[in-house]
């Protein structure tokens, strides 16, 4: 799903100066590691990719991110190299009918990938939506599968949503639902199975949410929006207490997952040549010249709780993004006025 800013928000960011824009946003855009070292902040180099829309970082190959475009493009997944940005396989989903509104993508305890066809712009049009199924490929290369397609619905009717989590070790599917008022986690039956619409029922509440990934071991729920992200605590399939994170700012804030180690975070965007920025979580393993704990690379300070743009039920605001366009807009004015003046 796009949002669309104002009409004088876009005339304001249309009219500034290409250097003048660059000046104020390049310290918040990463670029690939020179180095060559895996898991850091990387740039999707592959043209096809122009609405990444979810991550999942690979259980077979190290540094390796799965990801997918958001609607009408395809059965198709793309595995992409975090070392270079470079996408090393493209896999084709068969038997699967053609896809809708592909919005998560996760990766089970059994290393099954699963994609969330489960994108509903409307809020409800659709009766069921599906979630497609297939075994990490063990070889990185171009391939075709076969994978398993589940119909999904939810007890309470129908929703958007745009976060699909498979949880590390019982392997039970979650969905986060999508509402600007706040929406619901809801839980799948303990296995998915064909032949018969599969029921996830609510079982939490919330906030706006366009991506959410597990940790490794299972204990933690990260969840994020379009301007803030939360980790929660999670046990029995439950909710517990939450803290905020360093989300960056990014154009189309879209997706976030664990690496396969757990020690950080892996924020994407939407658009040609999207980021994805690393943010260290509490307690992980720090690499050299990725900035402090829990702060994203090249960022300024980290933001927290309300001095990150959400209020405390978590709901994003205009945050760092309404200081960039206002900064952007001011300084586009005085370089008009000072013309003027001359």
């Amino acid at each position: 799903m796009r949002p669309y800013p104002s009409r004088p928000a876009r005339l304001a960011v249309a009219a500034v100066p290409a250097a003048a824009l660059l000046l104020l946003l390049g310290a918040a855009c990463p670029a690939v590691a020179a180095d060559g070292d895996p898991d850091r902040d990387f740039t999707i180099e592959d043209s096809r990719i122009t609405e990444s829309s979810g991550l999942a970082a690979s259980r077979l190959h190290p540094g390796v991110y799965w990801t997918h475009n958001d609607s009408d493009d395809g059965p198709y997944v793309f595995a992409v190299d975090s070392r270079t940005g470079k996408t090393v396989a493209t896999v084709t989903m068969r038997g699967v009918g053609e896809p809708r509104d592909v919005e998560g993508i996760s990766i089970g305890p059994d290393g099954d990938i699963y994609v969330g066809d489960i994108g509903d712009n409307l809020d409800g049009s659709w009766s069921h939506v599906w979630i497609y199924r297939f075994p990490e490929p063990k070889a990185l290369r171009d391939a075709t599968v076969t994978a398993t397609q589940y119909d999904v619905k939810y007890a309470d009717g129908a929703r958007n949503a745009e976060a699909l989590m498979v949880h590390p070790k019982t392997g039970r599917v979650y969905i986060a639902s999508k509402n600007e008022d706040g929406g619901g986690l809801y839980e799948g039956p303990t296995e998915l199975t064909t032949g018969a619409p599969n029921t996830f029922r609510r079982v939490g509440e919330v906030p706006w949410v366009t991506d959410g990934a597990f940790s490794p071991d299972g204990g933690s729920l990260v969840l994020r929006s379009y301007f803030s992200a939360r980790v929660y605590d999670f046990a029995d399939g439950r909710l517990g207490e939450s803290r905020s994170v360093a989300a960056p700012f990014q154009r189309q804030a879209e997706s976030v997952t664990y690496t396969a180690d757990g020690s950080a975070l892996m924020f994407g965007s939407e658009g040609a040549g999207s980021e994805v920025v690393r943010v260290e979580v509490e307690g992980g393993r720090e690499k050299e010249g990725q900035g402090e704990k829990g702060k994203p690379a090249g960022s300024g300070s980290p933001s927290s709780g309300a001095a990150d743009g959400q209020d405390g039920d978590g709901k994003g605001s205009v945050g760092l993004g309404a200081v960039i366009i206002v900064g952007v807009g001011a300084l586009w004015f005085a370089l008009r006025r000072k013309r003027g003046q001359g």
